[in-house]
């Protein structure tokens, strides 16, 4: 069983207890996901199972797009409405026209400190267990790009709004940093994933539904490998170029069109359909190895994708 299912995540349960309740309904132990949610969040979460999780990283690797609501007046130590409350200030001297102002300076390429309530870890502890213990340390700003920032719903103290960023993006540091920016203080209260790179909330379903299925002796809607990668190049191969690929050697371009191609490209082979392998396009091998492109993963020629 290989392949990749996209979870409706409900509140109130973490990542882990997604992949728990997958391994179980699949009765399959290798089971991983892609993008952490804090309990607080819904919303879309791609669940790999089987040799498929070794395409984690790469959905990780996609923009993210989410739809979060803050609240000013307050800001808290976990940044969202499940903490304590650090300080409170007033927000009614805040209006539209000021948060407009604020909010353009958090579109395009910005630095964001990573909350001391994160899975990032430091010395092989993650941070949120020493946040626990009242520690904090010192983190680096890390650069993030938000594409995007529009406000939904303005209703002070409440603001809904719809963000679309890079991977590593904080939200609830976003509505921090905004109420700090504002001199109102603010925390998240909701958050929902509307899209996780090429998956969003159409193709998603709940665990309800999954676990119907799996009591009606139904197949579970898996995407299959080479579904999740549909946004790369994909190149056929075929006879002695897969038989050598198999083996790890990296095919030349004369076997293959590589029209359209430049050098560094990331590209799936297929095989009658199904994911074989993933290369970097490295025209010339780089003069460190045959064949035109830099093999990054091999995968089983036999795709039971159920």
């Amino acid at each position: 069983m290989n392949g990749v299912l996209i979870i409706d995540k409900p509140q109130g349960k973490t990542s882990f207890d997604i992949v728990r309740q997958v391994r179980r309904m699949c009765k399959v132990r290798r089971v991983g996901h892609a993008g952490t949610l804090d309990p607080l969040a819904t919303g879309v979460l791609p669940v790999a199972v089987g040799w498929a999780t070794r395409l984690v990283e790469y959905m990780m690797a996609g923009e993210k797009s989410y739809r979060a609501t803050m609240r000013w007046g307050a800001s808290t130590d976990t940044q969202d409405s499940e903490g304590q409350i650090l300080e409170e200030k007033d927000w009614q001297h805040v209006d539209r026209a000021a948060l407009d102002d604020v909010v353009v300076n958090f579109v395009g390429e910005i630095d964001q400190l990573p909350p001391m309530y994160s899975a990032l870890k430091k010395d092989g502890k993650p941070l949120y267990q020493l946040a626990r213990q009242g520690i904090e340390v010192e983190r680096k700003h890390r650069s993030i790009r938000i594409d995007s920032l529009v406000i939904d719903d303005f209703a002070p103290p409440l603001v809904t709004f719809t963000v679309r960023c890079t991977k590593g993006t904080y939200i609830r540091t976003l509505c921090h940093d905004i109420g700090q920016m504002l001199n109102c203080g603010a925390h998240m209260t909701a958050l929902r994933r509307l899209a996780c790179g090429n998956f969003d909330t159409s193709v998603s379903h709940t665990l309800e539904e999954l676990q119907e299925l799996v009591e009606q002796g139904k197949k579970l809607p898996f995407l299959t490998p080479a579904e999740v990668l549909t946004d790369w190049p994909a190149l056929t191969v075929s006879g002695a170029v897969l038989g050598r690929l198999q083996d790890g050697v990296a095919p030349a371009m004369a076997d293959l069109d590589v029209s359209g191609l430049v050098a560094g490209d990331q590209v799936c082979f297929l095989a009658e359909g199904s994911l074989v392998a993933v290369a970097h396009f490295a025209p010339g091998g780089l003069g460190k190895r045959p064949g035109d492109f830099e093999i990054i993963k091999v995968f089983p020629l036999v795709v039971d994708c159920a």
